[in-house]
């Protein structure tokens, strides 16, 4: 009788997710209530985060990661729909997932807080009768200063150029 010397290919459901699905260190109990009592609203940003820990409305390990919209609200799950690149055309994908899977987005956090800042600063030059430029500025090049420690004499600039190349081995 002969044995097989490799293990068999797996393409199951959940094929390759040992690290994917798995909880972080000291991450591992019960979970925390606040997971449960959140609320989302259609349009909201969610991100997909699977817990291997329930297995009930998890989504499959492609959307794991990805960012979606809320489209639909049931009693135990959220829809989301997420954008996936097939071929060469991107789909919109409507699924359901579970609360336990899903958390709000933090993607456009820096974007609403640069928008309530230039309302307030809008706001305030309109007071003062000035005009403020909003848009974001290119950061500026470093000012040019001098190294502290290396010794040179009469402070010159010595330029260093790399040696021609020798074959040492011919």
């Amino acid at each position: 009788r002969k044995f097989r010397t490799k293990m068999p290919h797996s393409f199951g459901y959940r094929a390759r997710t040992r690290d994917l699905f798995c909880k972080g260190f000291r991450q591992n109990g019960t979970l925390a209530t606040q997971r449960y009592l959140k609320t989302y609203k259609l349009g909201d940003l969610v991100d997909i985060k699977a817990d291997g820990a329930i297995q009930k409305g998890m989504p499959h390990k492609f959307y794991h990661g990805k960012t979606g919209i809320v489209w639909n609200i049931t009693k135990r799950a959220i829809g989301v729909e997420v954008n996936k690149q097939v071929g060469g055309r991107i789909m919109k994908k409507r699924i359901h997932v579970r609360i336990e899977h899903l958390k709000h987005s933090t993607c456009r956090a820096d974007f609403l807080k640069r928008v309530a800042s230039n309302d307030r600063i809008a706001k305030l030059a309109k007071k003062a009768g000035k005009k403020v430029a909003l848009k974001r500025e290119p950061a500026l090049q470093p000012k040019p200063h001098r190294i502290v420690g290396v010794k040179s004499t009469n402070n010159s600039v010595e330029t260093l150029v790399p040696e021609a190349y020798v074959n040492l081995f011919v």
